[in-house]
């Protein structure tokens, strides 16, 4: 029966020899700008907590009270038994915050993704994706059993090509990160809303990285560019500056009641926990009634970037609380980052399949709860590996 699985080995070997190995580090503690690994304390510079809501005292307050109120899970899927009143809640605040009719929950993003993804389009409809997409609409583009037509990063001059070339029979769906997580930039979503429209195209937006950090309000980039009422599915999670667990898709009426009724993900999945949508719920308020979490934040991003530039490190363009710096192989940024560690600053090496082969980077990621001297000191770290590795080896 082992023999069965020798080629196991092989393959962690080869994994082994590109340096592309992983393994996980656990924490001691909460999403704080310090954390503790193996009774170590170091600078947190990889959370996608951007607003520090994941260990704020109202939103670890709400969660408490649902909690005691309804225990630590639901039971069931949302279609048998484990629908609770909190779930309805929680849509009709995503609703609100997304100038939406209707919204739904799944209990990942990752989910809302892969489940809204193949339920809209199937064999004889055509998607059109954005190469640098997150590998939750990749896969649910492919278990879709559409037509993929991937057009190149940001390029609307070639969507609209591949637009123009492609039949009009079926259904067609754009689909597109809004920030991406890995490079930081963010789409060109009034080009893509016009391209949309000119085609008779249904246009589906990742939010999971812009919600809390882009727009006045902090609802995300369609607010940012002002298209609200003009992308027809937006999806998001609940798990990044929300600082919960969960996903969402937000959109007309008539679409929620077609994924509550044709989304696997959705159908088939025990709804999520209480005091998670609790939590949810309270810091969607936070993010809309506090502003200056959001107006700090990016003071410190300006700054960040600003003091990697003049060390001489090559940052990706980014508009986001993303700030990748590129290093190049795998080997000298798994190196960085074990230099950074030891410096005390936790920032792991990103490296394919996450990002593409001869750009693996440092994803550095900043919270609202860093303070000016925690940025201070993880410049002095970079300045120092960046030295130890490139200007005096």
């Amino acid at each position: 029966m082992e023999n069965a699985l020798l080629w196991i080995e092989e393959e962690l070997k080869l994994i082994k020899d590109k340096q592309l190995f992983r393994v996980l580090t656990e924490l001691q503690s909460g999403q704080n700008p310090e954390v503790l690994i193996d009774g170590k304390r170091y600078i947190l510079l990889a959370s996608n907590n951007y607003l520090g809501l994941s260990t704020d005292p109202l939103v670890k307050e709400a969660a408490r009270r649902a909690l005691e109120k309804y225990g630590t899970g639901s039971g069931g899927s949302r279609l048998v038994s484990g629908s609770l009143d909190l779930h309805r809640e929680l849509e009709e605040r995503i609703a609100s915050f997304k100038k939406t009719e209707s919204a739904i929950l799944f209990s990942s993003g990752y989910l809302a993704n892969v489940g809204t993804i193949s339920a809209l389009v199937g064999p004889g409809d055509v998607i059109f994706s954005d190469e640098l997409n997150h590998a939750s609409i990749i896969d649910g583009c492919r278990l879709s059993r559409a037509e993929i037509k991937v057009y190149r990063h940001c390029d609307i001059d070639h969507l609209g090509y591949l637009l123009s070339k492609t039949s009009s029979s079926g259904k067609r769906l754009i689909v597109t990160d809004t920030v991406f997580s890995m490079d930081g930039d963010i789409a060109p979503l009034p080009e893509l809303v016009e391209l949309a429209e000119m085609y008779g195209c249904m246009l589906m937006v990742d939010e999971a990285h812009a919600t809390g950090v882009l727009g006045k309000r902090g609802s995300g980039a369609t607010e940012y560019f002002g298209v609200e009422d003009r992308v027809h599915i937006v999806m998001g999670t609940l798990s990044k500056a929300i600082g919960s667990l969960g996903g969402y898709v937000a959109g007309g009426k008539k679409l929620i009641e077609f994924l509550r009724n044709r989304a696997r993900t959705f159908i088939f999945d025990t709804s999520l926990p209480a005091s998670a949508v609790a939590a949810s719920m309270a810091a969607i308020d936070i993010i809309e009634s506090e502003p200056q979490r959001r107006d700090y934040l990016w003071g410190l991003i300006n700054r960040f970037k600003s003091g990697l530039k003049d060390i001489g490190l090559s940052i990706l363009p980014s508009n986001s609380a993303v700030i990748p710096v590129l290093i190049g192989e795998a080997e000298p940024t798994l190196r960085f980052s074990i230099l950074l560690k030891e410096k005390g600053v936790f920032t792991p090496a990103v490296r394919p399949p996450s990002v593409p082969h001869g750009k693996c980077r440092i994803r550095a990621t900043l919270m609202a709860t860093h303070r000016e001297e925690h940025i201070e000191i993880a410049l002095s770290a970079f300045r120092e590996v960046y030295n130890e590795l490139f200007v005096n080896p």
